[in-house]
This record gives structure tokens, C-alpha cells and sequence, in this order.
């Protein structure tokens, strides 16, 4: 239950701060949620209001979320205030969601010396909008591919979440706790921080320190140090694949050895597992950006496009290029 509790806060803290959410068509409602409620309850534990927020979007009328879920907004793409924190909220199709308005109203706000986030997929909109060049910033894992594509001059990390300077990102779901809590604790104490950590019952904060995905050893479900290495080298080396001899010779096995270890504990070839990775991250491409099929292919270390179309087909019973038409039509619906 939540109970009232008094905290210190920074001696200039009189008037609450502001938060600016703004909603981008599907937009992913943990993150979002997530976000919100922090502030929420740093209120009412604090025994005072220390936030307040809005909820913003391109119109200003309504927008539904990626669950189907509708929403109210209380203001369009209006002038904020200086300090404003201005919190980007994305999800699927987040490409299509970032519109050439939100980016130059982004843009123009940025121009004004806001602190401006991009929660889960948001990170495209920030950097699209050229907020995020030689800054360091994170996204979901899954859209990491697309993004490293399409925006070299970001330095893309794997954290939680990340605050350079006065811009930030998550890798979206419960990131945005990690990161409100970072940001309740610089403003208002690490005491209020994990009040309200205990309140949602989230008893391991990450820091910016922490990565996003599970280990190689708890996501295939083998700990083995040798094998959790090759894995490691393969999702290292997409675009230009090491050999097999390579692998195992790196660890210091034969490639026999190499073989069977895949076999007891994956059940399929080194070889093949190398390329459902590979696989997994040209059906990214495919579906998160306007790459070309060829370059895809290059990408994701095959040599000719036929070579490419034929694994792919094999694999997800389907061409790269059909894959892409059916994407389209899902989006236009």
C-alpha cells in the first residue's frame, strides 16, 4: 500500500517539474506507463508535488497506442517551457510514426536548451531529427540493426539507458523505470528513488552500466564458457562471417569438437546457427528500413543477392522481397 513519507529535496526545488510526453502513433504504453507512474508515486511519497506532466502529440486530439489502447492529449505541438523535459514515446513503426512535423518541432525546441528523451523506439525521432549525432544512445535490441544502419554518426550502445547531456534514451519496456529512478535520485535523493522502487516492487535498478538483453548464457539456456564465446563472436561478425576453423580455434577446440558442442547443446551446426543469426538480422532490415534487398544481403554477409534469397526463402518460407511487399501492406492497413 502507499504510504506518505517526507524526503528530502534540493533546496531549489519550489516549483514542480514538468514533464512533456509526447505520443507517437503506436507507441509501445509500458514504456510510457512506466515513465508516468514513477513520477507519480515520487509525489506521493514525497508528500508533495515535485511533477507534473502532460500529455502532447501531432494534432493534439487523440492517439492510440500499440496495444489499441486510446488516449486524450491535452495539447498539440505547442512552445514548452525551457525547463520542460520533453519525453518522446515510440513503438512499432516507429519510422512511420516520426513525422516531418515532430521533426522539425523537435528540432526548434531543441534549439532552445530543452532536456529531451526518446523512450523505447523514440531514439529514431531524436536522431532522426539530427539531435542525437556523436551523442552516445540506446534503443530496443531488436531495432538496433536498423538504427546502427541508418544513423552512423550516433554512438548506439547496448544500456538500459542512457543520459548524455540533456538528451536521453531507453531500450524501452521497464528501461523507463531505470531511467526516472536515475533521474528522481539526481533531483531528489537516492532515498526517494528507492521509495519508489520499493513501491512498484522493482527490486533491481539498473544503472547505465547495465545492458539490455539477457546473457548469452541464460538466453540460449547453457552455461558454457566456450560456447557462449562463439556465439558471442558470431553476433559480433554478421557482415563479414568467421569460418567454423576460426571459431574453434579461438577457443581453443578443433572444429570437430566445435560441432558436437553445437549439436549436444543447440541441436543444429555451428554453421547453421551462424546463419539464423545472420538471417534474423536481414529480416530486421527488411521490415525496419528502406534498405535496397542487395544491401541487405551485404549486410548480413552474403555475397550475391540469389544466394540470399534462396536462405532466406528456405528459412521463413518466403522471399526477401515478398517479406518486404507483406510489410508494407501490414502498415497501410
Amino acid at each position: 500500500m502507499d504510504r506518505k513519507q517526507t524526503y528530502a529535496t534540493t533546496p531549489d526545488a519550489g516549483a514542480p517539474r514538468r514533464f512533456v510526453f509526447v505520443l507517437l502513433d503506436n507507441f509501445t504504453l509500458l514504456s510510457f506507463a512506466a515513465a508516468v507512474d514513477c513520477l507519480r508515486i515520487a509525489n506521493l511519497m514525497a508528500g508533495r508535488e515535485l511533477y507534473t506532466w502532460v500529455l502532447a502529440g501531432d494534432g493534439g486530439d487523440t492517439v492510440v497506442s500499440a496495444g489499441g489502447v486510446s488516449f486524450n492529449l491535452d495539447m498539440d505541438l505547442e512552445e514548452l517551457r525551457r525547463d520542460d523535459h520533453l519525453m518522446i514515446c515510440g513503438g512499432r513503426d516507429v519510422q512511420s510514426a516520426t513525422t516531418r512535423r515532430i521533426v522539425s518541432w523537435l528540432r526548434r525546441e531543441a534549439r532552445r536548451g530543452l532536456v529531451i528523451g526518446g523512450l523505447c523506439t523514440a531514439a529514431h525521432t531524436l536522431a532522426r531529427a539530427g539531435l542525437l549525432d556523436d551523442k552516445r544512445a540506446t534503443i530496443h535490441w531488436e531495432n538496433q540493426d536498423s538504427f546502427a544502419e541508418d544513423f552512423p554518426d550516433v554512438q548506439l550502445t547496448k544500456s538500459v539507458f542512457v543520459k548524455d547531456g540533456n538528451r536521453w534514451t531507453t531500450a524501452g519496456g521497464t528501461s523507463s523505470i531505470d531511467l526516472m529512478l536515475q533521474v528522481i535520485a539526481d533531483q531528489n535523493g537516492e532515498d526517494l528513488a528507492s521509495s519508489v522502487a520499493d513501491q512498484q516492487i522493482y527490486s533491481s535498478i539498473r544503472t547505465d552500466q547495465d545492458t539490455q538483453r539477457l546473457s548469452i548464457p541464460t538466453r540460449i539456456g547453457v552455461r558454457h564458457p566456450k560456447l557462449s564465446r562463439v556465439i558471442q563472436m558470431m553476433e559480433q561478425n554478421i557482415e563479414e562471417p568467421i569460418s567454423p576453423a576460426v571459431l574453434a580455434r579461438e577457443v581453443g577446440m578443433s572444429t570437430r569438437q566445435l560441432e558436437r558442442l553445437f549439436r549436444r547443446y543447440l541441436n543444429r551446426s555451428p554453421k547453421r546457427y551462424y546463419m539464423e543469426l545472420r538471417l534474423q538480422k536481414a529480416r530486421n532490415l527488411l521490415m525496419q528500413t528502406d534498405m535496397s534487398v542487395i544491401n541487405v544481403a551485404l549486410a548480413c554477409g552474403f555475397a550475391s543477392p540469389s544466394h540470399f534469397s534462396k536462405c532466406y526463402r528456405s528459412h521463413y518460407n518466403t522471399t526477401p522481397y515478398r517479406e518486404r511487399g507483406a510489410q508494407a501492406a501490414r502498415l497501410s492497413i
